[in-house]
């Protein structure tokens, strides 16, 4: 009976201790997070490369694509308006590759994200700590719907559109076609898909409007389409967080696909000749919330 009862206490001492160490690992606080949304806005102002206020130039016509997904290749963000391009606190670059015979993103391992969609999440112990106002992002990649004039019939198609300094494509899938490249493209490569039939064009080189109210103190290379947004608020990180933050990037998508006109009726239309002389998103506007 003696022994049964030593038996008895330590099954009973095991399992206090086993359930002990459960509710310890229950209540190890989990690390902090940043994490990075994508957002489209229609309403936003529509912008020029100076981030002033811009309006469609006589003989073109612009519309506001529905955009359904984006990639970016580089997020970085700076405290000071003098802070130049890579001396801020860059939090994301994205993969890139020589197999075109030059840099370019390597758009097979690019990231994307739609509306309100994250984007990236990394552990906020990999951010340093600071007080940030102002946000760069290079963008990529951008997919959505755009309306074409056809033969007197309105139909909604789907844009590509790569606005990455340089890009390296395989091939990629648009609505169900197969688009194949095989080569490095530079900024303003597009393509288009609609009722199963497609398109490929490329749009005059520096021509992609990318807003950066810094330009006089932190200007970015031409075709890098580095887009550059201020925080309300100064951005705070303390390293002393002990729950997620999110950062919101808020692009204008106002009137953002733009094109030359035959016929001056504001409807694009390529079959007449209109070309596409612009496809750069018109804006940013970070937002941090907890």
């Amino acid at each position: 009976m003696k022994n049964f009862t030593s038996v008895l206490v330590l099954l009973i001492f095991g399992m206090t201790f086993s359930c002990g160490e459960d509710m310890d690992d229950s209540l190890q606080p989990t690390e902090a997070n940043l994490i990075i949304k994508l957002n489209f806005d229609a309403s936003q102002p529509r912008l020029d490369n100076l981030g002033q206020p811009a309006i469609i130039p006589d003989g073109n016509a612009a519309q506001t694509p529905t955009i359904q997904k984006m990639s970016a290749n580089y997020i970085e963000f700076a405290p000071m308006a003098t802070t130049q391009l890579g001396q801020g606190e860059v939090v994301f670059v994205g993969e890139e590759t020589n197999a075109g015979n030059a840099t370019a993103i390597d758009f097979q391992q690019s990231i994307f994200a739609g509306d309100d969609e994250v984007f990236l999440s990394i552990p906020l112990s990999e951010v340093a700590s600071g007080s940030y106002e102002w946000v760069r992002v290079s963008l990529a990649y951008q997919e959505g719907d755009i309306k074409v004039l056809n033969n007197g019939s309105e139909i909604t198609g789907t844009l590509a559109s790569f606005v990455g300094y340089n890009n390296y494509i395989t091939s990629f899938d648009l609505n169900g076609s197969t688009i194949t490249v095989n080569d490095d493209v530079l900024q303003g490569f597009w393509a288009f898909e609609a009722l199963g039939f497609t398109s490929q064009g490329q749009a005059p080189a520096g021509a992609t409007t990318v807003p950066n109210p810094l330009f006089e103190t932190s200007p970015v290379p031409q075709g890098s389409c580095i887009v550059t947004g201020q925080f309300s608020n100064a951005f705070t990180i303390t390293g002393n967080e002990t729950e997620d933050v999110t950062v919101t990037l808020s692009f204008s998508v106002n009137n953002s696909f733009e094109w030359t006109e035959v016929n001056a009726d504001g409807k694009y239309e390529p079959s007449i000749g209109e070309q596409v002389v612009d496809m750069g998103l018109r804006g940013l506007i970070p937002v941090a919330s907890n």
